[in-house]
């Protein structure tokens, strides 16, 4: 084939992928042969399309091409191969061992052997090379490294990997040249000429003597797009010399907007096949890398982002990396311990919220509803009149009903002051809480958006009004594209709006659409912070927070009323949609190539309304239609179930779930809405009825402090009153350093009784018969507990020994414990894996174990633990217990450990030289160093809804850092008892609460109970002079109690909400004997992470015991009311301290 001949194919190229043909686009450059598309190669490889992945390479090269080639088909065959046997799936294993690997069985016959028999084995993982295989996903991720160094250095694809710099849509601009030269050849050209055929060469008909225009500024097949609409085909390749003209995905929705030449060394000596995983030098998952601010796009100008590959420069070769979904180190399995198979969802549609237990009459109809994201009881209303309302579905009370009014009419627009005078009805069209819950935003029919903050009870306040939009304002969003929060708004006058949600300045305007922008739909994906906007001609398009314009443009289902919606963990992107004519559908997105991936049935062929939708965990969607409600598994395009909700519902009802998915509120016929729930929401709504009246009593006594109306703690603390109120299912982050998820936590029921005539007495546990307990079995060598946790599944227990030594106990799934969570009926097993290791720690040879500090955090999907004992910091694979790196050698010494909540990559390491140490795992690099201690650190925590981490010592000082940019915020020292001479050496530490604003406080002289933007002390328990000290405490997993253990070996259980003593167990009740007349101390304390009432207790004696109170009392002891004085005369006393003031009142 010539050179121009090849040169045309390239235009083709270009011009069907501008024109959207992707499948003959592939196709074309598969067949020709002159373009590796190395985009489409990686996508194809994700997703598990090997058929298709085979294909595309036998377009360039075949198995037995070269060395190089054998290998890459190799790995990729090897990789099928293992995802079979990793599914059970035999049949399918011994399929592909005979049809695709055994020909490589007459170059390596040993090799073919040893692969075969992986079939004998139950977990293939139990091959010594391949112990560190990772779940499907990461395994592709590492493979992928591999392929794309091979295909480089491979000699067939030399000069196929970069597609030529082309200008945008260049066939078309040669056409519209030879077009208007045709056009000034013409006798009498016209001068706009009517072109409807590229078949036969361009004339003009009659003459009318126009001069023809210029080819340059007249191209008559139409403009050409703009920079950034359709981008060169060049964007494919990702080995460009050059970056494409604009910034703009080709084969994905939303690429880097700064694409960077990506640089790879060559494969050096021939690649040799192996069973293992890929040799790769350098290695390093996808991260939300950005420490500075996670959520801020690369794009903004006012900070320095590094990238991943320039830190990479000069490092040394081992390199570990976690991705933020799965949190898994490279080439790691996750731990999936039996029954932790779906974290999140719902086990069952029978767990699908479908009992009616509400019917509120809000009076009028209900357009909009959200459920405020920490208080999940508090549902937020919009109504067809212009009304909010916010009730709190546990008490069916209507805490606020605003009538709609324009704040400030002077300030609004003369053509809106103009359209009230002319018809003054004003309809809601969206309300939605902020993602902290400390505002709401309305927005209405007629141009304004309303912005209120929120501070609990019925306390609501005018925040910001924003006369936005020319007619209808269609919708509204929060996010953070930049430092502070920002408001999305979209209209009917063809625009997307972004506001400071402060302030209310406008900091961009998003043109482009060519009807009324209907719905807004903000999200971000590794840095990159991005909008979808849907119009009422159908089109779906995507923009970054800058001016060039939108980066796709495609068509929704139905082509009319659309929305979109991203899962809980924002992995899978779904839009819902009504036609003109009613027919609805909803849809799974694939982002990669802006198609659609699968099309869910079971709608009305008619629908009566536009249909509206939501997600509900990452498992589940629900639709409004056909007068009943319709459920789908995500995974399923069929029909799962359909509500009715007793009937009465309106034809396409609104639908809201809360962030746990255990209510549904549905919009109903007569002005009302139905509150839908399962079995968890049951729980709920009943936990809230039965401690409604100590929640009152407890408010009135208490003092709101001051409150910042825009920061994340005025919900917090003015409404400390109310946090018994609901349970909550935000992250926590453990005395441990964990980070967990609530979203399985069973809220407790309690069922205080509320005779006032009753004296309040406390509870005290002095008999093995008062409660239940379970030794957990022993490990001979451990002689100390040192550091204790639950694995965040719930299922297993995980220790640390004063010896350095890790000790794992697992609960299997059985008849007695069909869920196989932690519990006291079914004892546990001491586990180990089959090879017989022990997780140990790396010890200083300078010190004795015994005199170090044990320290570890356990990994989100508790695939990991990071661990020290004195010595260097281990990372520990919690399949194998195989040790996957070692580093920061003492000293100084690792004295604790955190990981950051929104980027496992990221750890903050505390230190007995008195400094906090940032370390990138990922990059293998220290990035921050914060001094602000004299004493050792003994405490971490960090808040994902306040962005901060705080810090203890044991100095008794605590410290607030800011997470963008590790600077210090804030420091106080502890309030000591009066009279008291503080301790030398005494270990301080903290634990944030669920609302992530206030945290625990634990030191041997007291509890706390700080809030973390201003370090105000809350309440305080200290204990009686002549009491035993405190070793240790924790939250209980919905934050409404406190389990701390004393050096007496007494355990007590405190009131979170005002730290009030309401049980005590004395070692009587849990040890033995013998144990109980010893020195045997509880030093450490952990708290299931779903079980409010169960807890376990590492002992100096090495055993641990897991203790829960009778089932038939169901929780620990009655809390006292706040104004029993009893309370104050129970081994210590209690005090509750206004926000603004350091003296306690007592």
């Amino acid at each position: 084939m010539s050179s121009l001949s090849r040169e045309l194919v390239f235009l083709i190229l270009q011009f069907l992928d501008e024109e959207k043909f992707k499948e003959t686009v592939h196709k074309l450059e598969q067949e020709s042969g002159f373009f590796f598309n190395m985009k489409y190669f990686e996508d194809e490889v994700h997703n598990g399309n090997w058929d298709e992945v085979q294909r595309y390479l036998s377009g360039f090269t075949k198995v037995d091409d070269n060395r190089y080639s054998m290998k890459i088909f190799f790995e990729i065959r090897k990789q099928k191969y293992l995802e079979a046997l990793d599914k059970h799936d035999r049949s399918k294993a011994v399929e592909i061992l005979a049809k695709d690997l055994k020909v490589f069985a007459t170059f390596n016959e040993e090799l073919f052997k040893e692969i075969t028999q992986l079939l004998t084995l139950e977990n293939f993982r139990e091959n010594e090379q391949l112990s560190k295989y990772g779940d499907t996903k990461s395994a592709r991720t590492i493979m992928l490294v591999e392929l794309k160094k091979l295909i480089e250095a491979n000699p067939l694809f030399r000069d196929k990997l970069q597609f030529p710099n082309l200008k945008n849509s260049r066939l078309r601009t040669l056409i519209n040249q030879s077009l208007n030269w045709q056009h000034q050849l013409c006798k009498n050209p016209r001068p706009n000429p009517d072109i409807k055929t590229l078949f036969v060469d361009h004339s003009c008909g009659q003459p009318n003597g126009a001069r023809a225009p210029s080819p340059a500024n007249n191209p008559l097949l139409g403009s050409l797009p703009k920079a950034g609409g359709f981008p060169p085909l060049g964007a494919h390749g990702p080995f460009q010399t050059a970056p494409a003209p604009a910034p703009s995905p080709l084969a994905g929705w939303m690429s880097n907007p700064n694409p960077t030449t990506a640089a790879h060394a060559a494969v050096s000596g021939g690649p040799a096949i192996g069973l293992g995983g890929p040799s790769i030098p350098v290695v390093s998952l996808p991260s939300q890398a950005a420490l500075k601010h996670p959520r801020t796009p690369p794009t903004n100008p006012s900070v320095d982002y590094p990238s991943g590959d320039s830190d990479h420069v000069s490092k040394r070769t081992r390199s570990i990396g976690m991705s933020d979904e799965g949190n898994l180190p490279v080439n790691v399995l996750s731990a999936t311990f039996p029954s932790h198979g779906h974290g999140q969802a719902f086990n069952a549609p029978d767990d699908l919220p479908k009992t009616v237990l509400r019917t509120l009459n809000q009076g009028s109809s209900t357009m909009s509803m959200d459920f405020h994201p920490v208080r999940q009881t508090l549902l937020l209303v919009g109504t067809n009149v212009g009304d909010i309302a916010l009730w709190e579905v546990g008490s069916r009370e209507r805490l606020v009903l605003r009538n709609f009014k324009v704040w400030d009419l002077s300030a609004c627009s003369m053509s809106f002051q103009a359209a009230l005078v002319k018809d003054p009805g004003v309809s809601v069209n969206r309300v939605i809480w902020s993602p902290d819950g400390a505002l709401f935003g309305v927005a209405y029919s007629r141009h304004i958006v309303q912005i209120y903050s929120y501070h609990g009870g019925d306390e609501v306040r005018q925040q910001l009004e924003i006369d936005a939009h020319v007619g209808g304002v269609n919708d509204i969003a929060f996010s953070h594209p930049i430092k502070q929060l920002s408001v999305i708004t979209c209209g009917d006058d063809k625009t997307i709006k972004v506001w400071d949600a402060v302030s209310g300045t406008k900091q961009y305007t998003f043109e482009g659409h060519e009807a009324p922008v209907y719905s807004v739909c903000p999200h971000y994906k590794e840095n990159i912070q991005f909008i979808f906007s849907t119009a009422l001609d159908g089109k779906i398009k995507a923009w970054l927070y800058d001016n060039m314009g939108s980066r796709v443009d495609y068509d929704a289902p139905g082509r009319w009323c659309s929305t979109m919606a991203y899962s809980a963990d924002g992995s899978r992107l779904f839009s819902c949609g009504t036609s003109k004519d009613g027919e609805s559908a909803i849809v799974e997105w694939n982002e990669s190539e802006g198609a659609f991936k699968r099309t869910y049935q079971g709608f009305r062929k008619r629908s009566l309304g536009v249909v509206q939708f939501d997600t509900t965990k990452n498992r589940f969607l629900a639709a409004g239609d056909d007068f009943s409600i319709k459920f789908w598994d995500m995974d399923n395009i069929q029909l799962l179930t359909t509500i009715d909700a007793d009937g009465g519902l309106p034809a396409s009802p609104r639908i809201r779930f809360n962030k746990d998915g255990s209510l549904l509120a549905v919009s109903a016929n007569e002005n009302g809405i139905k509150i839908l729930s399962n079995e968890d929401g049951i729980r709920l709504l009943r936990s809230f009825e039965n401690s409604m009246f100590d929640a009152t009593r407890t408010s009135e006594a208490m003092t709101k402090p001051t409150i910042n109306p825009i920061s994340a703690s005025a919900v917090a603390a003015s409404s400390a009153a109310h946090s018994d109120r609901a349970s909550f299912a935000v992250a926590i982050t453990g005395m441990n350093g964990d980070a967990r998820n609530l979203g399985d936590v069973k809220p407790r029921i309690s069922d205080e009784s509320n005779d006032k005539s009753k004296i309040w007495k406390l509870t005290e546990i002095n008999e093995p018969s008062q409660c239940r307990s379970l030794k957990l079995p022993e490990n001979q060598r451990v002689t100390k507990i040192s550091r204790l946790i639950y694995t965040n599944s719930g299922n297993a227990i995980l220790a640390l020994a004063s010896n350095a030594i890790h000790l794992l106990w697992k609960w299997q799934r059985s008849d007695r414990n069909s869920p196989a969570k932690a519990s006291i009926t079914v004892p546990p097993q001491l586990w180990q894996p089959s090879s017989g290791i022990l997780m140990t720690n790396d010890i200083n040879d300078n010190n004795h174990p015994e005199e170090a500090v044990p320290c570890f955090a356990l990994s989100k999907n508790d695939s990991y633990v990071m661990s020290a004992s004195g010595g260097k910091i281990s990372l520990f694979n919690m399949m194998t217990f195989k040790t996957m790196a070692m580093f920061k050698p003492a000293p100084p010494m690792a004295t604790f450990l955190a990981f950051h909540p929104q980027d496992n990559n990221i750890i903050a390491i505390g230190m007995d030289d008195s400094s906090i140490q940032i370390y990138n795992v990922r990059m293998d690099q220290f990035k921050s160093k914060l001094k602000g201690h004299s004493k050792r650190i003994t405490g971490l925590a960090f808040s994902h809804i306040l962005n901060v981490l705080v810090s203890s010592g044991a100095d008794a000082q605590l410290c607030v850092w800011n997470t963008d940019g590790w600077e210090k915020q804030k420091t106080r020292l502890l309030q000591l008892p009066a009279g008291r001479t503080p301790p030398s050496q005494a270990d301080t530490r903290v634990q944030f609460h669920q609302d992530q604003v206030r945290f625990l406080v634990v030191h041997e002289t007291q509890l706390a109970i700080h809030e973390a933007t201003k370090l105000d002390c809350l309440h305080q328990w200290f204990p009686r002079d002549s009491a035993a000290p405190i070793l240790h405490a924790t939250f209980s997993c919905d934050s409404q109690l406190i389990f701390a253990s004393f050096l007496d070996a007494t355990i007590s259980v405190f009131s979170a909400t005002n730290l009030r003593l309401q049980c005590r167990i004395n070692p009587s009740a849990y040890l033995s004997a013998s144990a109980s007349n010893g020195n045997v101390q509880p030093l450490v304390i952990a708290a299931h992470p779903q079980e409010p009432n169960q807890f376990a207790v590492g002992l100096s004696d090495g055993v641990v015991h897991v203790v829960e109170p009778l089932e038939s009392e169901g929780k620990w002891g009655v809390p006292p009311p706040s104004e029993n004085g009893s309370a104050s005369n129970v081994a210590g006393a209690a005090s509750s301290v206004r926000a603004s003031s350091d003296e306690a009142q007592r």
